[in-house]
């Protein structure tokens, strides 16, 4: 430690490990470059020693669409395994953790709460949106454009002036997408910085987040708490369904959420997230299925708004603890009523139900997800049409070789499967760009991404890959969605599912070693949260590959 030049006054202080993902393969995380800087000042100015580290990230804007995209999900699981290591192996008195990018946010509360050690998430921060044309846009309008200028309703030049306008600065995607859901996630769990999520990245308000971050580990540690495993309750973890339902959020964190309650041993999968869901009220008008952004949000009044009118109406709980100390309840009296716009009261909501729902039936008896927000109609019938990967399927759309009607099936592409369950935004982007976002139906036991919209179901549990019904579907198989009932059903009789279920053999994988064959040997499946370790309390009863 002295060869690190630190004296005996400062190895005697407490130490507190700070981590980031701070690097060049997304712009999400570059805001930690700074900002860690503003958390080892709040620590070093309440008495203690900062020790930065960093973890990795995979961004999911570059892996899209390729074999990269593997690595995304499991890179969570990565960032969580390195937390453990450095803090459990340093003995730390305590950690900030920043995130930025989609998977780092979870990858970093999970690390947290494993460890039980005084602990403040801290989110980097999402980009300002771009504009063009008059309006504001993020990287999903990009996206939705490529399929756009397939279809002939855009031209090459609009494209290429939306790719240098929709990211003007550093930051992680605007909308309400996988990284600013679970920014909200962290508010509503209560261990961040009250209502900093979103603060936009670029702004100078952060040295004040980071400075309190550090400031609020160390009294964590002089008071012995609040720990991470006191704050994330079952009660913390409605609050975070309910943020995601009330806002419109991510997919995404129907695998994250479980996740987190896993490492604090609280049994929670997709079927208690789907209770709160359906119970709470969509009154957030947020990208992608509704107009605004994170900025628009900070400007009204942030996160708070947003949980004060939930638990105003009771629909989340006020009393659970947060890493000031205090409830929930008393961080956010103070915070302004919804706008009627951006966020809407409850009695005004745009649903009454969440915007995200579970799908259960014998196509998929562990449930699928479909997030309904921006829908214009929850059902849908229609014929199959079975692709045996991301990529055959990706081919087909880009030759447009599917039709109206059609509900494109995409297994193989589960967590075991895959490996690594693939995000799909470029699939779901093309074919909304073509115009067919609500003409289609897309199932995969894959995942989407949190700018995805459309008729798509994904988490589709059990997956194809471990005998799951989705690999005994065969084209022109008819299937009913149907979004208010929540219900999503194969037309085929289970005579007939037993008969195609002697001939199925289990589809070979390519990734028979490294990273992804030892991921596809420890991991569950998607409604459990798709994680490789049994957490701090066994489950009862659990179908966790690897554990019978």
């Amino acid at each position: 430690m002295h060869a690190m030049g630190l004296d005996d006054a400062a190895i005697a202080k407490p130490m507190v490990g700070v981590v980031s993902q701070k690097g060049e393969t997304t712009p999400c995380n570059m805001t930690h470059y700074t900002q860690v800087e503003y958390a080892k000042e709040g620590v070093t100015m309440a008495g203690g020693t900062p020790r930065e580290f960093t973890t990795i990230s995979v961004s999911d804007g570059v892996g899209m669409n390729h074999e990269g995209m593997k690595f995304s999900l499991v890179s969570r699981e990565l960032i969580a395994d390195s937390i453990e290591a450095v803090i459990h192996g340093h003995a730390y008195d305590g950690v900030v953790g920043y995130g930025g990018c989609d998977k780092t946010l979870p990858g970093v509360i999970m690390g947290m709460v494993r460890c039980n050690v005084p602990s403040v998430f801290v989110y980097g921060g999402s980009a300002l949106p771009g504009r063009f044309q008059g309006r504001d846009v993020s990287v999903l309008d990009t996206y939705e454009a490529v399929g756009a200028v397939q279809a002939g309703t855009m031209t090459h030049d609009e494209l290429t002036q939306l790719e240098e306008a929709c990211k003007p600065t550093i930051g992680s995607c605007a909308g309400q997408f996988t990284a600013n859901t679970m920014a909200m996630v962290s508010e509503a769990l209560g261990l961040t910085v009250p209502n900093s999520s979103m603060i936009p990245g670029v702004y100078s308000e952060r040295k004040g987040v980071g400075h309190r971050a550090g400031a609020l580990v160390m009294d964590m540690i002089e008071r012995g708490g609040p720990l991470p495993r006191d704050i994330v309750t079952r009660k913390a973890l409605e609050n975070a369904c309910a943020i995601v339902a009330a806002t419109g959020g991510s997919t995404n964190t129907a695998l994250h959420i479980p996740a987190i309650a896993n490492e604090a041993g609280i049994p929670f999968t997709a079927d208690d997230v789907a209770e709160v869901l359906q119970r709470t009220p969509f009154i957030g008008n947020l990208r992608p299925g509704g107009k605004y952004h994170a900025k628009d949000v900070y400007e009204i009044g942030g996160a708070h708004v947003v949980i004060k009118e939930l638990i105003a109406h009771g629909y989340m709980h006020g009393d659970t603890l947060t890493v000031t100390g205090r409830t929930l309840a008393e961080e956010v009296q103070d915070a302004p009523a919804p706008d009627g716009e951006i966020i809407r009261p409850v009695k005004d909501a745009i649903m009454d139900s969440g915007g995200v729902v579970v799908l259960k039936g014998n196509l998929c008896p562990d449930g699928a997800l479909l997030k309904v927000a921006g829908l214009k109609s929850l059902t849908f019938t229609g014929t199959a049409r079975v692709f045996e990967s991301e990529d055959d399927a990706v081919e087909a759309v880009h030759t447009r070789d599917y039709k109206e009607g059609e509900i494109l099936i995409v297994r193989n592409e589960g967590p075991v499967g895959g490996p690594g369950m693939r995000e799909m935004l470029g699939l779901t982007a093309l074919i909304y760009g073509q115009g067919m976002g609500e003409k289609v139906a897309l199932l995969t036991d894959g995942r989407f991404s949190g700018a995805t919209r459309g008729m798509c179901i994904g988490h589709a549990a059990p997956e194809a890959a471990t005998g799951g019904p989705m690999g005994l579907v065969q084209n022109g198989d008819t299937i009913t969605i149907d979004g208010a009932a929540a219900t999503i059903t194969l037309d085929v009789s289970d005579a007939e599912l037993d008969e195609r279920r002697k001939s199925w053999r289990a589809p070979e994988t390519p990734h028979k070693a490294g990273l992804l064959s030892k991921y596809a040997a420890t991991v569950g499946q998607a409604h459990e949260g798709a994680v490789t370790h049994a957490g701090n309390a066994q489950w009862p009863a659990s179908r966790r590959k690897g554990m019978e």
